[in-house]
């Protein structure tokens, strides 16, 4: 089955020449690029998140396969879900979907279903492709849903954790042994619906465990001091993958908040665009 695009022309733009157009603003095409293990880059509207997503992929060398992993913001769905199959449209044109990279996801752990509800009208891995299309025309993806939420409350013998660690340790493994490069993207905006300051007190303490490469630091803090990070499943699964594939390091790239674009500091959201190498 083919997936069409759920949010074009409202997150991003519908038509293909203004699409291109935004995309290219967003891109820094000066800075030198590089080899990344992971990205986390956020997901809101482009006219809030665009210019944090766009600095973040125009440093990174995008490979021919990338692996999406995405919050479940719809309650639909399973909650370790899998495409996988056809392609994913998009104004820019069909992204492929790797059978590979799909049947690689599939063996790393058990909970992982094939499942299309989680997927139909989940925004935040589709505003990932176009900059992926734009950069890579060539690209092919996995995309995989997560929520572990639905299994168990997040606070309970921190189960959620744990089965993010398995499943980020696992599917690191197999990427190591699957020989080709493979990018991971974690998609995610920050803290929510706080103030400006506010917001970026509490991002600045998640950013410091990613910095760290410490997923459960990660996990640690976000409970501790409420942090409504949507997408912090994608980001401990992202990371512990890449500690299996050799991380070394964690670069934060750009950071703002939709106060920035909006005008309104009493109630924003924060975006993050970091590194993983």
């Amino acid at each position: 089955m083919n997936r069409e695009q759920a949010v074009a022309g409202y997150f991003y733009p519908e038509k293909k020449d203004m699409l291109t157009d935004t995309i290219r603003n967003f891109i820094k095409s000066s800075v030198k690029k590089e080899d990344a293990l992971g990205v986390l880059s956020p997901h809101a509207g482009y006219v809030y998140s665009g210019a944090v997503a766009g600095e973040v992929y125009s440093r990174v060398n995008i490979p021919d396969e990338v692996i999406i992993l995405c919050p479940n913001h719809t309650g639909m769905g399973v909650p370790f879900s899998l495409w996988s199959g056809g392609s994913w449209h998009t104004p820019l044109g069909d992204v492929k979907v790797s059978e590979k990279l799909c049947k690689m996801i599939k063996s790393s752990y058990e909970l992982i279903e094939e499942d299309e509800d989680a997927h139909i009208r989940e925004h935040a891995a589709e505003v990932q492709l176009p900059f992926l299309q734009y950069l890579n025309p060539n690209v092919s993806i996995a995309v995989v849903v997560l929520a572990p939420d639905m299994v168990a409350k997040r606070k309970e013998d921190d189960l959620p954790l744990k089965m993010l660690q398995q499943f980020g340790s696992s599917l690191g493994k197999r990427i190591k042994d699957y020989g080709k490069k493979v990018l991971l993207v974690a998609s995610s905006d920050m803290n929510h619906y706080e103030s400006h300051d506010i917001a970026k007190e509490k991002d600045a303490k998640v950013i410091k465990e990613i910095e760290k490469l410490d997923e459960a630091g990660l996990y640690n803090v976000i409970n501790k001091y409420g942090i409504t990070m949507c997408g912090y499943a994608p980001a401990i699964a992202m990371l512990a993958a890449c500690k299996v594939l050799g991380a070394k390091n964690a670069e934060l790239v750009r950071y703002s908040t939709s106060g920035e674009t909006s005008g309104d500091y009493d109630s924003v959201v924060g975006y993050a665009g970091i590194l993983i190498k």
